[in-house]
């Protein structure tokens, strides 16, 4: 038996949101993230009604379930702070004061190369 097969078998090993309706997402994020989910999930559903295709539309409730776990586990507050500095981070290129480097992180823990 694969992981996968295993942890379909068992609902309780199955991350949070990893069934949830696109109604449930949507109840679980932000104001600003349920108007993007809303457009973004109109546009998907338009087009996949054109094309007689839901490969897109099960792609992106597969993401937006991913953002209303994370979301939920962290609260929208610290959900955002944590979008914030992905942001900066991304745009700078910078990392945040007090924060190293990958090889840095690993040689601070002992770990080997």
């Amino acid at each position: 038996m694969t992981a996968a097969a295993a942890s379909s078998s068992d609902p309780r090993q199955r991350p949070p949101f990893a069934e949830a309706s696109p109604a449930q997402v949507r109840a679980a994020l932000t104001a600003a993230d349920a108007a993007a989910f809303d457009r973004q999930w109109r546009d998907v559903m338009a087009k996949a009604t054109r094309e007689l295709d839901l490969t897109e539309v099960l792609d992106i409730l597969e993401a937006w379930r991913r953002v209303a776990w994370v979301t939920t586990a962290t609260g929208a507050d610290r959900y955002h702070t944590i979008m914030q500095a992905a942001e900066r981070r991304r745009r700078t290129g910078e990392r945040p004061p007090g924060a190293v480097s990958w090889s840095q992180l690993k040689a601070d823990l002992g770990l080997t190369e």
